[in-house]
């Protein structure tokens, strides 16, 4: 089960670049197996070329390493902490890719302006606040993921695959690490939209509350009706 989840991490951070989510080495991808507690996660600073699945290191939930000869992310306890915080999902990406970053650093929400948005998040794509100077200095990786979860008190991480770090970057989850990975594609291509549509037009009005319900309820909701309900295998 673990060598299978290692191989799908893998592939996620691979599929990092085939999308274009990442240049050299600025991105990562984790998976959770939850009834274990193990995390299987990408190298510190491991060129994608040259990563392998037998260089994806495994840890405990407290960052411990169990298995690999390299070290883990630095980004292991942000990605830890999320985990903890998130109990349904079993994967996280995090990226800078361009435009979801632009957001960030300029520390803006993206607001949904339109039914690609409305499909895959349900309202704005939030931001975190900036750690303090304390939390910098102090446990600054496990700080930004403790941000993150401090952010989504009052909102579901499933209604919101993800967020963005004030003046850092793009983080999206999912159930698999594959899903991760596609969540983080549409937060980028959201995010190039959106600020296409800010350009064209500063101050757009309201998106109708009932399009953003009817788009994300027809893919997310109880009665979901978008795409094949038995697909062939």
């Amino acid at each position: 089960m673990l060598q299978d989840l290692k191989e799908q991490v893998w592939k996620a951070n691979i599929d990092l670049v085939m999308f274009g989510l990442v240049a050299m080495t600025w991105g990562n991808v984790s998976g959770l197996e939850r009834k274990k507690r193990i995390v299987a996660i990408k190298p510190s600073g491991i060129s994608y070329k040259e990563m392998k699945p037998s260089h994806i290191v495994l840890v405990d939930l407290e960052g411990k390493k169990v298995e690999g000869k390299l070290q883990p992310s630095s980004d292991t306890p942000t990605h830890l902490e999320v985990y903890k915080a998130f109990a349904d999902i079993g994967a996280v990406a995090h990226t800078h890719s361009v435009y979801a970053t632009m957001f960030a650093q300029a520390s803006m929400e993206i607001p949904c302006l339109g039914t690609t948005h409305a499909d895959i998040f349900y309202g704005p794509v939030p931001v975190t606040r900036f750690l303090t100077r304390t939390e910098v200095e102090k446990e600054y990786e496990k700080n930004t993921g403790r941000v993150i979860a401090e952010r989504f008190l009052s909102l579901s991480p499933l209604e919101r695959p993800g967020v963005l770090v004030a003046g850092h970057g793009p983080f999206a989850w999912g159930e698999t690490p594959e899903e991760a990975v596609e969540n983080s594609l549409a937060l980028e291509k959201i995010a190039k939209m959106a600020l296409g549509s800010l350009l064209l037009r500063p101050r757009p009005g309201l998106f109708p509350q009932c399009l953003l319900k009817k788009h994300y309820q027809r893919k997310h909701g109880p009665k979901a009706y978008y795409g094949q309900k038995n697909k062939e295998k």
